[in-house]
């Protein structure tokens, strides 16, 4: 059974960033040294920015790392609340530039008619996923989990890789991996990073509702190996 859920403090965003792109660096370099690739999944927003330029700059086997989104906004790729652009313009870099990137988004209408695409331009991923590295927002979602949405029991419950998500209180149509998606996986990492946020990280452990707090289904589960990473 893998391990509880492993709790690390850093004084500063710095530091953090710079401890676990060393961390994921060699996680990816195992898989790649015992399997011949290894996948990674990312996650948008703002907090991992800087731990995607560090981790760009690690020597390690790139050519041979598959890298993918948890979840990805409707939006065209190179569009300002585009996941896949951050991706580009921070992850694929430097010694990065020669990873193997595939994107969520692609040319259908909406995310309920471009999800079996999306699953199938992943077919070629190593599966479990090597490392998959997550947010969370101040409502307790993860990936594109939102408690709002109708469609997160679909999102935590299907076999599928791939689910679309509408969620009422952010912007744009998303498509998400689902929740049996994310966790066939060798190793997930909680990106965090303010008081806020440990706050919310702390409610998530008082209760098992998941549809409240989506992010418990990733906290509660004992198949994956979680570890958090918080700095203030």
């Amino acid at each position: 059974m893998p391990k509880e859920t492993v709790f690390k403090s850093f004084a500063n965003p710095a530091a953090l960033e710079q401890d676990l792109a060393e961390r994921i660096a060699r996680q990816l370099q195992h898989a790649v040294d015992a399997r011949g690739k290894a996948s990674l999944v990312v996650s948008g927003g703002s907090t991992p920015l800087k731990l995607f330029q560090q981790l760009s700059l690690k020597a390690i086997d790139w050519s041979d790392v598959y890298i993918t989104l948890a979840d990805e906004r409707w939006v065209e790729a190179d569009a300002q609340d585009s996941n896949e652009r951050l991706v580009r313009e921070h992850l694929l870099q430097n010694r990065a530039a020669n990873a193997k990137f595939r994107g969520l988004k692609n040319m259908f209408a909406t995310p309920e008619l471009g999800c079996d695409m999306a699953a199938e331009s992943l077919a070629n991923f190593p599966r479990p996923f090597d490392v998959v590295v997550l947010g969370m927002g101040n409502d307790g979602h993860t990936c594109s989990w939102f408690p709002c949405a109708a469609e997160l029991e679909l999102a935590l419950s299907t076999q599928a890789l791939c689910a679309a998500v509408n969620p009422s209180t952010a912007p744009h149509p998303r498509i998400t991996l689902s929740k049996s998606g994310i966790l066939n996986s060798r190793q997930i990492y909680l990106h965090l990073v303010g008081e806020q946020k440990l706050a919310v990280y702390r409610q998530a452990l008082e209760s098992d509702d998941v549809k409240a707090m989506p992010i418990r289904a990733v906290l509660a589960q004992h198949k994956t190996p979680v570890d958090v990473f918080w700095s203030a």
